[in-house]
C-alpha cells in the first residue's frame, strides 16, 4: 500500500478526484470559441507548431454550439462508458481559455456552472493569458465550485519554446503557476516530451525544476507529429532533430521521471492519443492510452519502483 491510499505506484488523478469529491467525477470538454495570441498576430501567427485542435477535440465539441448544448451532448456521449459518473467538470480545453476580457470569461464560466450536473470548471490556458484580476475572479469562484487552471508549459527550455512558436518563456510559466497556487487554486501543468532538440537526459533533469513548483496535477505527453501542422513540415525536412521515442524508450523515460517526481504531485496523464488519421509519427501500433498505461504500470511493478523513489527535496 503506497502513501496515496491505493495500490498504484504513482499518485493517480483518478484517486485524487475520488479523495476530493468522494465519487467519480468526469470531465466534459468544451470548445468555447477562443483563440491564442500566437495565432491572431498579437504575439505571432500560426499558433504552436505542433497544434491541430481537430486531432483531440471530441466530436460533440463545436464552438457554434452553446456551452449548455455541448455539456448535454458530452454527458450523453460519456453515458455508457462512465455510467457511475453523476457529476461532471466543464473542461474549457480548446486553445487559450482565458484569452478574453474578464467580462466575457464571467459570462462563459457562469453559463457552464449553471448546468445542474456541473460541479466545477477546468480552464486550459497559456501562462501569458492570465493576470491578477482574472486569477482573483477564479479564486472567488473556487469558494463555491471546484476550479483548476491548466497551463501549457510544454518545456523549461526557452530555445525550445521559441522553436515551437509558443510565444512565452519558461519564466512566465513559473510566474503564472506561482500566482495561481498563491490564491489556493489547483494548478495543472502540461509537458511534451520529445520536442526537437531536447535529449532524454535534459527531460529527466527537468524533473528537478518541476518539483520546485507548486503544481497540483501534471500531464506528460509524448510528442506526436500531426498532419496539417507546421511541425509536420519541419519533421519532413529535419527528422534528425526530433527525438520521437519508440514505445519502449518512452516507457523507460517515464519510469525514470516518475522515480524522481515529487510524490505530492498528482499525475493526470502519461501519454497523448491522436486519432490514426491525423498521426504522422511515432507509430506505436494504434495502442490506446489506457493500454499504454497498463504496460507502464507493469513496468513499474517489474522494476519494483514508484513515484518519488529517488525524490529528494
Amino acid at each position: 500500500m503506497f502513501e496515496w491510499g491505493d495500490n498504484r505506484r504513482f499518485n493517480s488523478y483518478t484517486n485524487y478526484i475520488k479523495r476530493k469529491f468522494g465519487s467519480r467525477v468526469q470531465k466534459l470538454t468544451i470548445d468555447a470559441g477562443f483563440t491564442c495570441p500566437n495565432r491572431d498576430g498579437t504575439i505571432s501567427i500560426g499558433g504552436c507548431t505542433y497544434c491541430n485542435n481537430n486531432s483531440f477535440n471530441p466530436s460533440y465539441c463545436k464552438p457554434e454550439k452553446s456551452i449548455i448544448q455541448q455539456l448535454d451532448e458530452g454527458i450523453e456521449f460519456h453515458a455508457f462508458r462512465y455510467r457511475r459518473a453523476e457529476r461532471f467538470l466543464a473542461y474549457f480545453q480548446a486553445y487559450s481559455n482565458t484569452y478574453a476580457s474578464l467580462e466575457q470569461l464571467k459570462l462563459l464560466f457562469s453559463k457552464a456552472l449553471s448546468h445542474p450536473k456541473i460541479t466545477g470548471i477546468i480552464v486550459g490556458t497559456r501562462p501569458d493569458c492570465v493576470d491578477s484580476e482574472k486569477l482573483d475572479y477564479l479564486a472567488e469562484l473556487s469558494r463555491k465550485y471546484y476550479v483548476s487552471i491548466e497551463y501549457g508549459v510544454e518545456s523549461f527550455q526557452n530555445k525550445t519554446l521559441e522553436r515551437i512558436n509558443r510565444g512565452h518563456t519558461y519564466e512566465k510559466s513559473v510566474w503564472a503557476i506561482e500566482e495561481t497556487a498563491k490564491r489556493g487554486l489547483d494548478v495543472s501543468a502540461h509537458f511534451i516530451l520529445g520536442l526537437p532538440g531536447e535529449s532524454k537526459a535534459e527531460l529527466i533533469e527537468q524533473t528537478k525544476e518541476i518539483n520546485k513548483l507548486p503544481i497540483t496535477t501534471i500531464k506528460f505527453h509524448q510528442l506526436q507529429v500531426v498532419k496539417n501542422t507546421a511541425m509536420a513540415k519541419d519533421y519532413a525536412g529535419n527528422p534528425e532533430t526530433f527525438n520521437l521515442f519508440t514505445l519502449d524508450e518512452y516507457l523507460d523515460l517515464m519510469a525514470k521521471i516518475i522515480e524522481r517526481l515529487n510524490p505530492r504531485i498528482v499525475v493526470e496523464r502519461f501519454t497523448s492519443e491522436v486519432p490514426p488519421q491525423f498521426l504522422i509519427a511515432p507509430n506505436w501500433g494504434k495502442l490506446r492510452a489506457d493500454q499504454v498505461l497498463i504496460m507502464f504500470e507493469k513496468l513499474l511493478e517489474d522494476r519494483d519502483t514508484w513515484q518519488g523513489k529517488f525524490f529528494t527535496a
